[in-house]
């Protein structure tokens, strides 16, 4: 399994959820259940994470969460592993009980937070487990609909405040049963199999969080990011410089001699660069996969032989390279 990009700073709020390996069960009983919320505390406590919301099934769960350092990767290593250890030592077992890393989705802010603790409390009548919430008591949904004693770690403040203070567990509860109809809506907001939330602020999160770390090709969802706007704009300005319109290039089909090199140049470094597929570089020059392999070819043994190629090669790389 490609390993997920992590974004990790202090204040963060996350949508985490992870599967059973092979998509088994990761609980047999209620034992295992009480022995999961309660590892799920301590996970709180050591690293002082603060949990909103949290469904626990058969073979997957779902937490929204808020982390207050940058450890999301460490607490999340630390809950699979130490519940993995008693799970095994109590059923006789050995092995990974997870599927591979956990997922999780970075938030924009608090207006996410009532729409996806909804989503994540009507998890178990939509894999048929109950047929109406209440009888589901693996969950946080009873605090926040009924007010029921809940965890202590279990922090219900930050999205019950949206409510009126005298009636705020019967409009949550309302809220949960109409959620059925934003369940599409809610997902629209998904960027990159990785964020959650306005266009501004993904671009703003990926441009941050790209710069910070160098950009890696070789994790899909940094790969499809380094795709957006900002990077098409690069290629652009890239084009510009070496003297042709992309615009002009990819309407007419054919290019005029004077731009063949400089067109060449750059479908060289877009192959370099390796975030395209050789498909994709020819939709960018309305060119097909295969006059894409023989741009390369050809541009490959003329960088080695000559200079003022090699100088232009260069200077465009200077503007198009991560």
């Amino acid at each position: 399994m490609a390993r997920q990009w992590r974004i990790e700073y202090e204040g963060a709020l996350y949508h985490v959820m992870s599967r059973g390996n092979e998509g088994g069960i990761i609980v047999q009983d209620d034992h295992d259940r009480k022995v999961f919320l309660n590892i799920l505390g301590k996970m709180c406590k050591r690293f002082n994470l603060e949990i909103y919301t949290y469904v626990l099934m058969d073979n997957h769960y779902h937490l929204l969460l808020k982390t207050t350092r940058a450890n999301l990767s460490k607490s999340m290593q630390w809950l699979g592993q130490t519940y993995t250890r008693q799970y095994n030592l109590r059923h006789k077992r050995s092995g990974h009980l997870f599927q591979g890393r956990f997922r999780s989705f970075l938030v924009e802010d608090d207006s996410y937070l009532i729409n996806l603790s909804c989503y994540i409390h009507r998890n178990p009548l939509r894999a048929g487990k109950v047929n109406r919430l209440v009888d589901y008591k693996w969950s946080s949904y009873l605090a926040y609909a009924y007010g029921k004693k809940s965890q202590e770690w279990l922090n219900t403040d930050p999205i019950l405040s949206y409510y009126s203070k005298r009636k705020r567990n019967e409009e949550y509860r309302l809220q949960v049963q109409s959620y059925a109809k934003e369940k599409k809506k809610i997902w629209e907001d998904v960027s990159h199999d990785l964020f959650m939330g306005s266009q501004e602020y993904i671009e703003k999160m990926s441009q941050k969080f790209l710069e910070k770390g160098g950009g890696n090709k070789e994790v899909p969802q940094q790969k499809e990011v380094l795709k957006t706007e900002n990077y098409k704009n690069k290629i652009f300005k890239t084009a510009n410089a070496l003297g042709f319109k992309m615009e002009v290039v990819r309407e007419r089909g054919r290019v005029r001699d004077e731009d063949k090199e400089g067109r060449d140049i750059l479908i060289y470094l877009l192959w370099e660069e390796g975030i395209y597929t050789n498909i994709e570089i020819g939709k960018l020059f309305g060119l097909g996969y295969s006059a894409i392999s023989r741009r390369v070819g050809l541009m490959r043994p003329r960088l080695l032989k000559e200079r003022k190629l090699k100088k232009k090669y260069r200077d465009a790389s200077m503007l198009i390279k991560i």
